[in-house]
């Protein structure tokens, strides 16, 4: 397994080995021995799972303290523009956006820590996206930032996505 850093502020890429032959492939999605010794302290109490069709935006979403999350997210099938927004306002990277592909072929997971706001949008069908949490999820904490806040100007590629009515109904980063 490697770790590769982002431009954002202790944004990671995790990237596993994966074994792969004619029957097919295999690789450890989550090892915390691994990650220890890798310096990721995190540790994860919740495992989530969405699938949802092509063109669909979740996001971009956090929570606040003290039901804060880390996310190891990663594609099982399919693929996303994921996307991650440093909102720590004392961060050396606070306002500016990441956004990889993840998807079925690549297996990259995306390390996102605490105090940042996290959203993606689906490129294909059926596409199955899953993380982990370091924190249970609390309604009363959850935040929501417009997908397409002027201030953040991130090119999602699509004008009029799939949105729930909570992201549709989002704040502006400011």
């Amino acid at each position: 397994m490697k770790i590769e850093t982002t431009p954002l502020k202790d944004l990671l890429l995790v990237k596993p080995d994966v074994y792969k032959d004619s029957r097919g492939y295999f690789y450890e999605t989550y090892n915390y021995t691994d990650f220890d010794r890798l310096g990721i302290k995190d540790k994860f109490v919740q495992d989530n799972e969405s699938m949802s069709r092509k063109g669909v935006l979740r996001g971009l979403h956090y929570q606040k303290t003290p039901f804060a999350q880390a996310k190891l997210v990663r594609v099982i099938k399919g693929a996303v523009l994921d996307v991650a927004v440093d909102i720590r306002k004392r961060s050396s990277t606070y306002g500016q956006y990441f956004a990889i592909e993840l998807n079925e072929e690549n297996k990259i997971m995306l390390l996102i820590p605490e105090g940042f706001a996290h959203g993606f949008l689906t490129l294909a069908d059926h596409t199955i996206l899953g993380y982990k949490c370091s924190n249970v999820y609390n309604k009363e904490s959850e935040g929501t930032i417009l997908w397409n806040d002027l201030t953040l100007r991130i090119n999602w590629g699509i004008e009029n996505p799939v949105l729930s009515k909570k992201d549709k109904e989002g704040k502006p980063f400011k």
